[in-house]
């Protein structure tokens, strides 16, 4: 008897939707098919129109830039030589004093949700790109309920995503990724929102 396969919310997939292409363009620069995907995607019917308004200009931004260009601006903002202009590890945003170990806690919040970083993954667990993965996987491959959710959400995106995408938008070195952090910055904001209506 074949099992009945679980239905996941058109909302919810739309979410998990939504964390998976955060966490591919921060992952790594859109190659030329992405960004092209992304400016002729559908416009986004939400009920918040900030979270429209920078969908578009996301769009918009697909749509005139080229995959050299983004490559060159993600490896000049989040690489570069030495240290980068722009780091896209949460943690960065949050600690307040020096003896804290926010890894070791993260990685513990992982383990006790049955995740672990891939041996062959060179980014630490923190890199905004994985936090936005693991969301995803606890909302569409995991069916996880809202509660549990909300609270990894709240310790490590919560916190820390204003001042990452602020620092990505105050950038002299972004352009497409300006667009990346506003529409990251406003999709955020909705979840937290949401968050604390539970």
């Amino acid at each position: 008897m074949s099992q009945a396969l679980e239905f996941v919310a058109p909302e919810e997939q739309a979410r998990a939707n939504f964390y998976g292409l955060l966490a591919r363009l921060f992952y790594a620069p859109p190659d030329a098919s992405v960004l092209k995907a992304l400016a002729m995607a559908d416009e986004l019917d939400a009920e918040d129109e900030s979270v429209a308004a920078c969908w578009r200009g996301l769009m918009a931004a697909a749509a005139a830039t080229e995959a050299q260009a983004v490559r060159a601006e993600y490896d000049e903002v989040f690489v570069g030589t030495g240290k980068a202009p722009v780091t896209p590890y949460a943690c960065a945003y949050s600690l307040r004093y020096t003896n804290e170990t926010p890894l070791a806690a993260l990685r513990a919040d992982l383990a006790a949700l049955g995740l672990a970083r891939r041996e062959q993954a060179g980014e630490p667990e923190d890199h905004i790109a994985a936090l936005c993965d693991t969301m995803r996987h606890l909302i569409a491959g995991e069916r996880r309920p809202l509660a549990e959710q909300q609270r990894f959400f709240a310790r490590w995106i919560g916190p820390n995503y204003e001042a990452l995408c602020s620092a990505i938008e105050a950038s002299e070195r972004t352009s497409f990724y300006r667009h990346v952090a506003r529409m990251a910055k406003a999709f955020f904001s909705l979840e937290q929102a949401a968050f604390e209506m539970l």
